[in-house]
């Protein structure tokens, strides 16, 4: 089962960056892995970095892909996030959290989401 969510991760991240590109997204980094979490994706927007946690589903039977992003998980990846800007000396960079459901083949770009 644990497969099953990873195939529909990577195939959602992938989806998610075909469309950041489409909108002139500069893709840095996908899948960032630290001893604390991951980022899905992390992208530029003009000067912005932007951190992006992707959610799929193939229906709304179980809410919206967005609400998984709960408190504990916002805080993993701020956490993340700022190892991330530390390492790449970009700790003075402007930045922003954004969340991209993937319902179907219906894309909702949430940004500034927490």
């Amino acid at each position: 089962m644990k497969e099953l969510y990873r195939v529909k991760g990577i195939s959602g991240e992938s989806e998610a960056c075909q469309y950041l590109k489409g909108k002139k997204y500069i893709i840095e980094k996908v899948n960032y892995t630290t001893g604390i979490g991951e980022i899905d994706i992390i992208a530029r927007q003009g000067r912005t970095i932007v951190f992006i946690e992707v959610k799929k589903r193939g229906t709304l039977s179980y809410g919206r892909p967005s609400e998984a992003v709960n408190q504990r998980k916002q805080d993993k990846i701020r956490k993340v996030a700022q190892l991330y800007l530390i390492k790449n000396k970009l700790s003075s960079s402007s930045l922003r959290f954004d969340v991209i459901e993937i319902i179907g083949d219906s894309i909702n770009h949430i940004e500034n989401a927490f």
